[in-house]
């Protein structure tokens, strides 16, 4: 049998110190991780191959860099199918650790196990047409809240078919990850909204909510990325113009402060110019 060397192991770990410290060889020893298996197929950006989900998508980095187990609470008219590209994790697998036999057997509000995870992606469906001509910003006045949560209220206040917006972007809570992107039903089937009802901005405005009260507090950091994120995606798609990216409270016939008082305008519209 041998026998270990703790001096020669302390050497290796202060040799790697110093290399850890020095921000080149960070930066390379990180490049290099992001090409292992399992990471090297999630861009930052790109298109997603066509299929059931959508003529066309874009999707977004996941949030971690290793996987790891994730519980997720389905939403309204999620199909496990598409949660299971959302975090890039086989639908056979999924069934596996939570024990189903049938991916119909999920329900909404139910939290289920998501094995070795990189974390939510942003899967941003997009479908050829010309209807869309605006978008529209909305927070929800809410200081906690999901897609299944304000789903819930808008079927309280009796709008039609529940969730009136199109997307949601989450605020980290609610089981949810700031900066989550939330697609709503009425996307998925392409339906009009319920979020606007003034000027035909329903019809042809794409509606995106996010959670928080803005006349209260600030928009978080990570909420403001994926808003720009998201709207750039959109605009680029459809060829909405900046001046049709609005507010709530600047469509024509509405009298509110949505998204907010506090809502960073200047910065927003400077960040998805171009």
């Amino acid at each position: 049998m041998g026998s270990e060397n703790p001096y020669l192991g302390s050497q290796m770990i202060g040799a790697f110190r110093k290399f850890w410290n020095h921000h080149f060889f960070r930066l390379v020893f990180l490049a290099l991780i992001c090409y292992l298996p399992g990471c090297a197929h999630n861009p930052v950006m790109g298109p997603f191959p066509s299929g059931p989900m959508a003529p066309n998508s874009v999707i977004a980095e996941p949030p971690f860099l290793f996987p790891r187990d994730f519980y997720h609470e389905v939403g309204p008219s999620e199909t496990l199918w598409r949660i299971s590209k959302t975090y890039d994790v086989d639908m056979s697998n999924i069934l596996r650790v939570n024990h189903l036999s049938d991916p119909n057997q999920i329900v909404n509000g139910e939290k289920i196990l998501i094995p070795q995870t990189r974390g939510p992606r942003a899967v941003i469906p997009l479908y050829p047409t010309k209807r869309w001509t605006h978008i529209v910003i909305h927070h929800t006045a809410t200081e906690m809240g999901n897609a299944r949560t304000i789903d819930i209220m808008h079927h309280e206040r009796g709008f039609w078919n529940g969730l009136g917006y199109d997307f949601l972007i989450d605020n980290g809570t609610d089981s949810k990850m700031d900066g989550q992107i939330e697609v709503g039903p009425r996307w998925i089937k392409q339906e009009v909204g319920a979020h606007a009802n003034a000027a035909g901005m329903n019809e042809k405005g794409i509606g995106i909510a996010l959670i928080g009260n803005f006349s209260k507090e600030r928009v978080s950091p990570r909420e403001l990325d994926s808003l720009v994120f998201l709207v750039k995606t959109l605009k680029n798609y459809y060829h909405i113009p900046d001046e049709n990216i609005i507010g709530h409270r600047d469509v024509p016939g509405k009298t509110t402060e949505c998204p907010g008082t506090l809502f960073p305008w200047q910065e927003f519209k400077q960040r998805i110019k171009g």
